[in-house]
Formats: structure tokens, sequence, C-alpha cells
């Protein structure tokens, strides 16, 4: 691959594509499963794809939108959907956790309703499922670098207020840290790192790669500075790792990638059982 990555753009575009993604999903991942808010990325992905396939049948029926990229609107429709998630939140104040399955069936809906009124499934839109080497253009990845630099900064300038929020909410809040405002922006970026992952894992994947590398750090770590670290360390190696096998076997590089973090994880596992028994 890598001889054949200085001949062909799109595996270069995907290569550095890979490599931010697998910085980002895991770096926001480690927040979210600390809330224990891990569906959050599910219900997203389900209403990313409704965007997607709105974008797809715009650009079939109405001349218009033909030289819009789906991206667009699937980041639309994510940003929209993680905004009511913390509206619903807000309204079901004791029920909190409902926000999250109510935004994912309605994602999952319109994505039933748009694919059907496009006449069904088509190539463009089963890349967008399952990830495509292939499918990453090099706007795609300006995109995806101009959403890890927002996160990166996000996270650089509001690391102590997201952590004190993630394990003491309560406690943040008496402190003056301005939480409705942190929680937006936090849900708006996980919205656009899961709109930006799709090129590559495809929407009913990328959940797994903001879980399955963090999953795996906290079975290792002794605190959650090093659960971060190790959470970026098995994202990036999932995500290289995934695409070399997946070209060098002809496989899905969405599945392969998700595939390679569940082996890591079962490792994880297994060297925290070792560790104890010795």
């Amino acid at each position: 691959m890598i001889e054949a990555m200085f001949q062909y753009e799109f595996l270069r575009n995907a290569f550095f594509a890979g490599i931010l993604i697998g910085l980002i999903a895991p770096l926001l991942g480690v927040f979210i499963v600390v809330r224990r808010s891990a569906l959050i990325a599910d219900a997203l992905s389900h209403v990313t794809l409704a965007g997607i396939a709105a974008g797809l049948l715009l650009e079939k029926k109405v001349s218009v939108f033909t030289s819009w990229n789906p991206l667009y609107i699937g980041m639309g429709f994510s940003v929209t959907g993680s905004l009511l998630i913390e509206k619903l939140r807000s309204v079901y104040k004791h029920y909190q956790e409902l926000a999250i399955p109510i935004i994912l069936s309605g994602g999952i809906g319109l994505s039933v309703i748009f694919i059907s009124l496009a006449d069904g499934f088509n190539t463009d839109l089963f890349t967008y499922l399952f990830g495509s080497v292939s499918a990453v253009s090099r706007q795609d990845v300006w995109i995806i670098l101009g959403i890890a630099c927002a996160v990166i900064a996000t996270i650089w300038l509001l690391y102590k207020e997201l952590f004190l929020l993630s394990f003491d909410e309560e406690y943040a809040v008496a402190s003056g840290i301005r939480a409705k405002t942190i929680h937006f922006v936090f849900i708006v970026l996980v919205a656009l790192v899961i709109a930006a992952s799709m090129r590559i894992v495809g929407i009913l994947l990328v959940s797994s790669l903001m879980t399955l590398p963090v999953a795996a750090s906290i079975r290792i770590a002794k605190g959650f500075k090093q659960a971060l670290i190790y959470s970026i360390i098995f994202g990036e190696l999932s995500v290289i790792a995934g695409l070399f096998v997946s070209y060098e076997i002809d496989l899905a590089p969405g599945g392969t990638i998700v595939m390679l973090a569940v082996l890591i994880l079962l490792l994880s596992i297994l060297w925290k059982k070792w560790r104890r028994g010795s």
C-alpha cells in the first residue's frame, strides 16, 4: 500500500483522513464514555444517515443540488440532532437517557423514508454506510482537518471544564462553569466528528471507533489522562492497520478497522487478567 500511496491520490486522502479520525474520535469518545452516553454516537450516526440520504435524494431529484456534497447536509442533520438531544435532556430532566433513543428512532425513520423516495439503495449510499477508501476526496480531507483542529483546540482550552462536567456535573455547575454552553460546544463537535468519520468507517460503524478504543484503554490505564493517551494510540492502530489490511486483501475498510479495534479490546482484557493473576 505504501508504494501505491505515491501513485494514487485517493489512497493518500484515505490515509491522512484515517490518521485524523483515529485521533479525534477516541479523543471525544473518552469524555462520552465517562459521561455514560456511549449510545449518543449511534443516535447521531443514524441522524447523519438521514441527512446523507436526503442529500442524495436532492442530488437525484433537484438539479440545483447536483454539485453539492451530501456530507454537508449530513453534517447539518447531525448537528441539528445533537442540539435536539440537548433540548430533550432539559425537557426530560428526570429521564434524560430518553433523549438518545428518541433521536435515534427519528433518524432511522427519516433514513428509511428518504431511501424509499430515492428508489432504494445505490452505490453512493453504500459507501456512506460501510466506508470506502476510494470515496475519500481531497475536499473531505480538508473538512476533516478543519474539524480535527476545532476538536483539539476545544479539548486544549476546555479540558478542565469537560473533565469536571464528565465526572461531577453538579460540582462543576456549583464551581461556576457554564455547563450549558460547554455541553453545546461538545455535542456539536461530536456530531461533526461522526459525520466526518463516515467516509472511512461508515455510518453504521462510526460509533465503534469512539467507544472500542476507550473500552480497551480503561482496562489498562491508571488514570484519566493515561486512558486518553491509550485511547488515541489504540484508535490510530485500528485505523492505520485496518486501512493497510483492507487494501492488501480487498476488504471493506470500516469493518476491518472495527474488528481490529475489537481485537485490541480483547487483548487488553486478557492483559488485565494476566496481570492480576501474576
